[in-house]
């Protein structure tokens, strides 16, 4: 029995996790470069010039829209390919190589800047140069997602347990601004590697000796970045002991509150994100998580424009 449901219903915010406008928009970004894709494909399929016109022969069974569609659809929901498939009358197969396709190009975005609708972060330098120029103190924070564990005999097999979580994760540093709005995130590291290795792989070192007026604020995970970058590596203070004066313990407690307050909104980003089904645990491919975080924190970066 087939099933038919208006692409109008499929389009809703409830199933994409973006708006009308906000999908409008992508549609409008994304469509040029789909099509760049897809006649570079053609072309090395061909060996050459295409002999008719373009728009002859074939037609796609999946056009653009409803390509970005099912592909939101999947990162939001992780709903199988095969179910897509049935929901837009396609082959398993065309919705596999459609999201392939879009998310790809999603990730390929980059993150939004507030109040800059033409600007969009794709490096970590990126992200300091624009903290530097418009005088912002950056949070930064690293999150893990559970992975499939790999297959017993496979070299690095041990890289992914994590000592904190003691899953087989992959772990994403994220940066966010003082409002929460994610401004950045890496390609993603084992998860039994260490923050401050993960930040320092991504070259945070060398971009703090470039950016010397730019602060970021850190948890106790990145005191070894503390240590080597003073006044720009911010984390609280460390706890007294147990042979300090009340007053002190007092003030030191005060002074880690303080800072938990400021640097919350990192934490706050990494929920907005959570909110994809597809980040709060990883059944797929290893391989693909990195691009699909970076299409989601694009995605969810986005609302920086809008406010």
């Amino acid at each position: 029995m087939a099933i038919t449901l208006s692409r109008t219903v499929l389009a809703h915010q409830v199933f994409t996790g973006v708006s009308r406008g906000h999908l409008a928009s992508l549609v409008e970004e994304l469509t040029g470069p789909w099509q760049a894709v897809v006649e570079g494909r053609r072309h090395e399929a061909r060996g050459g010039a295409r002999k008719r016109e373009a728009g002859a022969g074939a037609r796609h069974r999946l056009v653009f829209v409803d390509r970005l569609v099912a592909t939101l659809i999947h990162l939001r929901h992780d709903l199988p390919h095969a179910a897509l498939g049935l929901l837009f009358g396609v082959d398993r197969s065309t919705v596999t190589r459609a999201i392939g396709e879009i998310r790809g190009l999603l990730a390929e975005r980059g993150c939004a800047v507030p109040d800059r609708p033409g600007l969009r972060l794709r490096t970590l330098s990126d992200v300091f140069a624009y903290a530097q120029a418009e005088g912002i103190e950056l949070r930064l924070d690293a999150t893990e997602i559970q992975v499939r564990r790999p297959q017993a005999g496979r070299g690095g097999r041990r890289a992914f347990v994590s000592g904190k979580k003691k899953q087989n994760t992959m772990k994403a540093t994220i940066v966010a601004d003082h409002q929460g709005r994610t401004l950045w995130t890496d390609a993603l590291r084992p998860g039994r590697m260490h923050d401050a290795t993960a930040a320092r792989n991504e070259g945070i070192g060398t971009c703090f000796r470039h950016f010397p007026d730019v602060e970021v604020l850190l948890d106790d995970g990145y005191l070894g970045l503390r240590r080597d970058h003073p006044g720009q590596a911010v984390t609280p203070p460390r706890k007294g002991n147990k042979i300090s004066p009340p007053e002190v313990l007092e003030a030191r407690l005060r002074a880690r509150h303080r800072h938990s307050s400021k640097r919350i909104t990192v934490e706050h980003a990494l929920a907005d994100h959570k909110r994809w089904k597809q980040l709060v645990r990883w059944t797929h491919r290893r391989e693909t998580l990195p691009v699909t975080y970076r299409a989601v924190a694009g995605l969810v970066s986005d609302r920086n424009t809008t406010g």
